[in-house]
């Protein structure tokens, strides 16, 4: 393990926290992909399998930014264990009605309720946040290292997933992503001493930490990020379709995933120069020309080679990101602010693998990849026009910041821990 990484481990706890967390997102990218597995080999109906993940799908993203809510709150322990029992409870619920041929509706409440997970991620970013919150170097490593430990799963998710509904029996891969939330949720909330603290609601103030302007911009451009994830994924399998190699369509996306972990590992053992927001404006002006080079592409060979390179550019602008909402949200509303970033990417992911799926019906799978490139092109859009947002710092200090925590603890006498 290079130096800077193994820096972020010397403290002690961190590894266990992180390996509790690698548990506990697994299920973010095995959920979907696992319903829609079931629910086709059970019924045969894709439409409807589809939209059942679609529904866990946006459960999650107006669920979860709340239970973050909370978890500011209240801390980690006392409210990610309620909400992954629930998802658990939804998912056995899923798998029963499914396998006895219940009526759908009770299918899409099932469904909705798998999607109230907490976001694990956002918990150990906020972990790691909390322990280096004076070591801006050790930080960025660590959110480098949470954002390898993101595409692994990726990687690895679906292919658990998928493989083990298709050759086992056709809940496997559902209840094995329910295995791991509640194996990764119970180990990370046992971890008491690495836990940040909670805000009682008078330390944490009114409103959402998405009214926070700088925020709002990193939301709307994640959400065409996300939108550009998930036209990818859908053009991709048509197109392997098409050169009649379908099933190296996981293959390819794979590939895409491994150039996001390589550039996200070298990222995190770099000291880059400068503003956050400088450097992710150029990060998502990356990613929306890196998509210039998949309307060229004619084979698969081509196609993986632009889509590592393509890869190589997410990773970076994730690490970054992170930075700059532990810098912009207030303290005490720090794991809902990480939150609701996800939450825009898994809203974009929905709408362009809708948009996508009607482009390769109506055009064919090659020209689909426009859809990446439109969301691109407006994610550097939003991202220019909400510049001035990010690289502002207002001239009073908001309560609850990380300024004002160091702040406090300059104080003579201040008994802030």
């Amino acid at each position: 393990m290079a130096s800077p990484y193994r820096a972020i481990f010397s403290a002690p706890g961190t590894r266990t926290f992180s390996t509790a967390g690698f548990f506990g997102r697994l299920p973010l990218s095995m959920m979907g992909i696992s319903i829609v597995t079931m629910i086709s080999q059970l019924t045969g109906r894709y439409g409807l399998a589809g939209a059942l993940s679609a529904t866990a799908a946006l459960s999650s993203a107006a669920f979860s930014p709340q239970i973050s809510r909370l978890v500011d709150r209240h801390g980690q322990r006392r409210v990610i264990r309620p909400a992954a029992l629930v998802t658990v409870t939804a998912v056995a619920g899923l798998v029963a009605a499914a396998q006895h041929g219940a009526p759908d509706p009770l299918l899409f409440l099932f469904a909705a309720g798998a999607g109230s997970m907490p976001s694990i991620g956002s918990m150990v970013r906020a972990r790691w946040a909390h322990l280096y919150r004076e070591d801006p170097p050790l930080l960025h490593s660590a959110f480098a290292f949470e954002s390898v430990i993101d595409e692994s799963c990726f990687v690895f998710g679906p292919i658990l997933a998928i493989g083990l509904s298709t050759a086992w029996f056709p809940a496997a891969g559902p209840l094995l992503a329910a295995g791991f939330l509640l194996v990764g949720v119970v180990w990370l909330s046992a971890q008491r001493a690495t836990e940040p603290p909670a805000h009682p609601r008078e330390q944490h103030g009114r409103g959402s930490a998405l009214r926070t302007p700088g925020l709002q911009v990193l939301v709307a451009a994640f959400a065409f990020t996300g939108a550009i994830f998930g036209s990818i994924d859908v053009a991709t399998v048509a197109f392997a379709e098409e050169q009649g190699h379908k099933a190296l369509a996981s293959v390819t996306l794979a590939i895409y995933a491994l150039g996001s972990v390589l550039a996200g590992a070298v990222f995190g053992l770099l000291r880059p120069a400068g503003p956050p927001a400088r450097r992710w404006l150029v990060g998502v002006c990356a990613m929306a020309v890196s998509m210039i080079p998949l309307q060229l592409v004619g084979n698969l060979p081509s196609l993986a080679l632009a889509l590592f390179i393509a890869g190589m550019t997410i990773a970076p602008t994730m690490v970054t990101t992170m930075a700059l909402v532990e810098q912009l949200v207030p303290r005490a509303k720090l794991t809902e602010g990480m939150t609701w970033t996800s939450t825009g990417l898994a809203v974009g992911v929905a709408l362009g693998s809708s948009a996508a799926g009607w482009a390769v019906d109506a055009l064919g799978a090659g020209r689909a990849y426009g859809v990446p490139a439109a969301a691109g092109a407006l994610a550097a859009l939003v991202a220019f026009l909400g510049y001035r947002r990010l690289s502002h710092r207002p001239a009073s200090r908001r309560e609850g910041t990380v300024e004002d925590e160091r702040a406090a603890d300059e104080q003579p006498g201040s008994n802030v821990a």
